[in-house]
């Protein structure tokens, strides 16, 4: 069940990506044109927030599973010096929570927002930091964190 939670993790990463930089596509567009924000729009920024949530999900299943999460939080002296263990064990999950929070407070306040040239610009600041984290957590091939495929 760990392998399929864990490839079920890493191709909904893609999905995530996708979603965050179509929205942020959107609310750039929207706002350097002063467009209104329309059904497409408010569609694209919940659409965004639940597959977040929905890799949360996943992630934190993945978690309470890993081998490596295990091993760092039973041996957290030598843990910490494992540059992979420490990673996946407190960095990876830390990031990605702050990114989905962020991506959630990023919606619920564009969302909220009167005239459609603040929605976009909050949908657009909120979810490029919340990109640029996620950018920085994801273990990529080229990573000098920790260095994992592009697809399992």
């Amino acid at each position: 069940m760990y392998q399929t939670l864990l490839e079920s993790h890493s191709y909904l990463r893609w999905f995530v990506l996708i979603s965050l930089s179509c929205s942020i596509y959107i609310a750039y567009k929207g706002y350097s044109q002063k467009l209104p924000f329309t059904k497409t729009a408010n569609l694209f920024r919940h659409w965004t927030a639940t597959i977040a949530h929905i890799q949360l999900l996943f992630g934190i299943l993945v978690y309470v599973q890993s081998p490596i999460v295990k091993y760092f939080w039973r041996n957290f002296k030598d843990g910490v010096q494992n540059l992979d263990a420490s990673f996946f064990g407190i960095i990876h999950i830390a990031l990605m929570l702050i990114a989905i929070i962020i991506i959630t407070i990023g919606s619920a306040l564009a969302k909220r927002r009167k005239t459609d040239e603040e929605k976009f610009k909050t949908m657009l600041v909120w979810f490029l930091i919340a990109l640029f984290i996620i950018f920085i957590a994801i273990p990529w091939p080229f990573s000098p964190l920790a260095i994992r495929p592009y697809f399992r």
